[in-house]
């Protein structure tokens, strides 16, 4: 296992697919961080996307569509020690690279992640964020809205994200797992409410749930992807 020093630089990932309306953001508070590297990984945006993640002074880079091969071609770029991929809905915590980097120094940890916050008011999405961060905690499985953290030494002897539709991050996070500890801080990221508002709250439990029973089963991720695609078009 590697161990990041302390003076390590990160390259932050962020896939992107017309996400004009998120990515101001997301990108506002990583300006003017010394030692950041920002790639944004266009999967082919229609919108404003890319002029406005070239305004923030990210480099960007194109790729096929699809988290995986975004995010992958993300770290074959990346000129940086330690790999974070950032949704590009969600914002990190103030101080992310110092915890980042104390945290990658425990010699028993392979990966982290943060805890996570959805902008979201009420108590059932309270409930289903603490659930999430049990089960990161308690599992060692956070998934990608809590933006994942390694370094490329990590990344690269996985052999980096399977370039499958769906549940890319919880392969990878499976694989890292055997390498040492997958430690997800208190510290929270907050993401978008936007899949939350678009179906309820009850809905998209249920298919994410779903969606990881089949995975667990042995439902191939391209008929997961298309029966994601179907039950998350707005009624």
């Amino acid at each position: 296992m590697s161990i990041a020093p302390k003076t390590s630089n990160i390259s932050v990932i962020i896939p992107t697919l017309n996400e004009a309306d998120n990515l101001g953001a997301t990108l506002g508070p990583l300006q003017n961080i010394a030692g950041l590297e920002i790639i944004v990984v266009d999967g082919g945006s229609s919108d404003a996307t890319i002029n406005i993640a070239e305004a923030a002074g990210a480099r960007v880079i194109t790729s096929r569509p699809g988290r995986s091969y975004q995010q992958n071609s993300g770290a074959a770029a990346a000129t940086c020690e330690i790999l974070l991929f950032l949704h590009a809905d969600t914002l990190l915590p103030a101080r992310f690279t110092q915890l980042i980097h104390a945290c990658l120094n425990q010699d028993t940890v392979a990966a982290g992640a943060f805890s996570l916050s959805i902008n979201m008011a009420g108590v059932a999405i309270k409930f289903i964020e603490t659930l999430a961060n049990c089960r990161a905690k308690l599992l060692q499985l956070p998934y990608g809205d809590q933006a994942l953290f390694m370094t490329r030494e990590n990344f690269t002897k996985t052999g980096g994200f399977p370039e499958i539709e769906i549940m890319e991050d919880f392969a990878l996070v499976s694989k890292l797992r055997k390498m040492g500890r997958i430690e997800t801080l208190p510290d929270t990221v907050i993401t978008s409410n936007r899949r939350w508002q678009k179906l309820g709250i009850f809905r998209t439990t249920l298919i994410n749930q779903a969606i990881i029973i089949g995975y667990l089963l042995g439902r191939s991720p391209t008929s997961l992807a298309s029966w994601y695609r179907i039950s998350s078009k707005a009624r």
